[in-house]
């Protein structure tokens, strides 16, 4: 028997794998909303993005894979450094909000998501603009 799994039963795994790292990721804002920069919060919301957007990736996901490795780029050097400030928490809720809904839309034979990917871009760009390359000097 061939140890492979056929495209969609690994689809499907992929699935739920994504939904427990999308749940990790929303925890991790959640988190943060409570607990500014948290070091530990921060990792995991960057680590958890970059293996979706990898698993995405490996699995031939382009939409997906595109949109979480780009939520990722735009995230991870605020992450890495543990300065993600407070407002960047909602548009990142609202990009993560647009990546569940996206999952729930996934073809469940090509892997395809045929959506214009307009709404990505305004989020991806909202985000940007309030993340900030440097961290600002703290007083905790």
């Amino acid at each position: 028997m061939d140890s492979a799994l056929p495209f969609n039963d690994a689809l499907q795994c992929f699935l739920v794998d994504a939904q427990v790292l999308l749940t990790r990721a929303q925890e991790c804002l959640h988190h943060l909303e409570l607990i500014e920069n948290d070091p530990d919060a921060c990792y995991c919301l960057d680590d958890t993005l970059d293996g979706l957007a990898r698993h995405a990736n490996h699995l031939g996901l382009r939409e997906v894979a595109y949109y979480t490795a780009s939520l990722h780029e735009v995230l991870a050097p605020a992450c890495q450094r543990a300065c993600l400030q407070p407002e960047a928490l909602p548009a990142a809720t609202a990009c993560l909000t647009l990546l569940a809904w996206q999952l729930e839309l996934v073809d469940l034979h090509t892997g395809r998501l045929n959506l214009d990917i307009g709404e990505q871009l305004v989020l991806l760009g909202e985000l940007a603009k309030v993340v900030q390359p440097g961290c600002p000097a703290t007083s905790h």
